[in-house]
């Protein structure tokens, strides 16, 4: 327990620095970082399961997808996003991915090999450049950052509130079969944290924040979003059930690997960006 709260402390200062001297920029940086190096943990787990992911050309699709969105907006598009970038890369992805598994995998691994490649762009990258549209969401850029990092404290606590209240208060398994260790009390717990944070930023730092996020709101969508993240982190707990591994890497003590570290915010990216998209 201390490895993970000296870690947590020492992420949140490195990303604190890293807004407060560059900003946005780093804003974006850090996301594209934390995409591959999730991409390459969870690329190592599906060869655990026994596919062959394009592990490489995977990586470099991963960067331009999450970084694209704000660089390409920011000089090429003066200013204007083109909904329709990150889509379409996938959509190339499909067809770079499907020509390298005909000169490249034999006929025991080709339809795996286009699986992992692609489950991984989809249901990594390409969840997580939500959060870099987040930033982008309204015309003041800081609006935006303080948005993103509202949404990443309310997903981030609410594996907190889960993991003390369930030490606490945790008698009912909620998925036995997948992560033992997690129960209805701890979940209800990390709920309720979630939407106490974000009540507490929201009033707090409300004038960093969209007008739109009330505090009846921001308990709403806090809560939201921590349903989400327990979905989130089940699917990564499944994962690594099936690939027998108790965590992704050895990348941050006392919590684990890059994917360790995402998973809660894999799920919530799209879901926080739709709903202020919704409210803005």
């Amino acid at each position: 327990m201390s490895s993970r709260i000296i870690s947590t402390l020492f992420l949140w200062t490195i990303v604190g620095s890293s807004l407060f001297y560059f900003g946005i920029h780093a804003a974006v940086i850090l996301i594209t970082l934390l995409a591959a190096l999730t991409l390459h943990e969870f690329y190592g787990l599906t060869e655990k399961m026994g596919f062959k992911p394009f592990r490489w050309l995977g990586l470099l699709i991963c960067v331009l997808m999450v970084g694209a969105p704000y660089y390409a907006t920011l000089y090429i598009f003066d200013g204007d996003e083109l909904p329709g970038l990150v889509p379409g890369m996938m959509a190339i992805s499909v067809v770079i991915f499907s020509a390298g598994i005909l000169g490249v995998r034999d006929n025991t691994n080709r339809i795996e090999s286009l699986v992992a490649s692609l489950l991984g762009l989809l249901y990594i990258p390409f969840m997580l450049h939500y959060l870099v549209r987040l930033l982008l969401l309204y015309a003041e850029p800081s609006v935006g950052l303080a948005l993103a990092l509202w949404v990443v404290a309310v997903s981030k606590f609410c594996d907190v509130g889960a993991l003390l209240t369930g030490l606490a208060f945790g008698r009912h398994k909620m998925a036995p079969n997948i992560s033992p260790k997690k129960t209805w009390e701890g979940a209800i717990g990390g709920v309720l944290v979630s939407a106490g944070v974000g009540v507490g930023i929201a009033h707090f730092a409300g004038d960093y924040l969209p007008e739109t996020l009330t505090i009846f709101r921001a308990a709403l969508i806090g809560a939201l979003l921590a349903v989400t993240t327990i979905v989130s982190d089940l699917i990564e707990s499944a994962m690594k059930r099936r690939a027998d591994i108790k965590d992704t890497g050895t990348l941050i003590p006392g919590i684990g690997g890059a994917f360790d570290l995402s998973d809660s915010l894999i799920l919530t990216a799209p879901v926080a960006y739709f709903v202020f998209l919704f409210l803005s």
